[in-house]
């Protein structure tokens, strides 16, 4: 008897700050990436599928993003990130649309 399936992992990629597409506030977006692995007797072998989103900390909107705009909104959250260590203050960015 073979025990195959599936089981998904998420993962946080990073917390930027923007101004939400679905309420208009700015506020924190976390960048999340759920990965769903194949698994043979509980042990998870290879990913099968990939898919970005990130998600609004005040109103729970979620939307997608493709693998491009995440390390996009990636890279900002970097320089954002260094510009902080820097002490220069840090503006919200531009509505995310997917």
């Amino acid at each position: 008897m073979i025990i195959f399936g599936t089981r998904g992992y998420l993962y946080q990629l990073a917390i930027l700050t923007l101004v939400c597409g679905h309420c208009g506030n700015p506020s924190a977006h976390t960048l999340r990436k759920r990965v769903t692995k194949f698994t043979l007797f509980f042990v998870p072998l290879f990913p099968i599928s990939s898919k970005y989103a990130t998600q609004c900390t005040f109103c729970g909107a979620e939307q997608k993003a493709t693998k491009e705009q995440a390390e996009q909104l990636q890279a900002q959250a970097a320089s954002a990130h260094a510009a902080q260590q820097h002490g220069q203050p840090q503006q919200p960015q531009q509505p995310y649309q997917a």
